[in-house]
């Protein structure tokens, strides 16, 4: 069973900005949209690429490679090439710290 792990601090990450980090071994793209954090594999799975060096706007990022786009609070998958959906994890902050516990689902 996955724990919270702390992944970064407030001051690495931004409004409307991302941040590409590991987590129980694992890539995953921290989120900060307004005062909420969210936390997505960093899988597309249209084809497996990394979804990081895609744009972020709000809620959604757009795979690099063909145009996917994920809702980054759920990992919902809402644009084709795409019909999977990415996983989501969940995001606490305790005090200054940023903590992802991974979905193993």
């Amino acid at each position: 069973m996955s724990e919270f792990v702390k992944v970064a601090v407030k001051s690495e990450i931004s409004d409307g900005a991302k941040l590409l980090v590991e987590a129980d071994d694992r890539l995953v793209i921290l989120f900060q949209v307004g005062d909420d954090y969210f936390c997505i594999d960093d899988v597309c799975t249209h084809d497996g690429g990394t979804l990081s060096d895609g744009e972020h706007e709000g809620c959604e990022i757009e795979c690099p490679r063909h145009g996917a786009k994920f809702d980054v609070r759920t990992g919902k998958a809402t644009c084709m090439p795409a019909t999977q959906d990415t996983l989501a994890h969940e995001v606490k902050v305790d005090g200054d710290d940023i903590m992802v516990k991974i979905n193993e689902e």
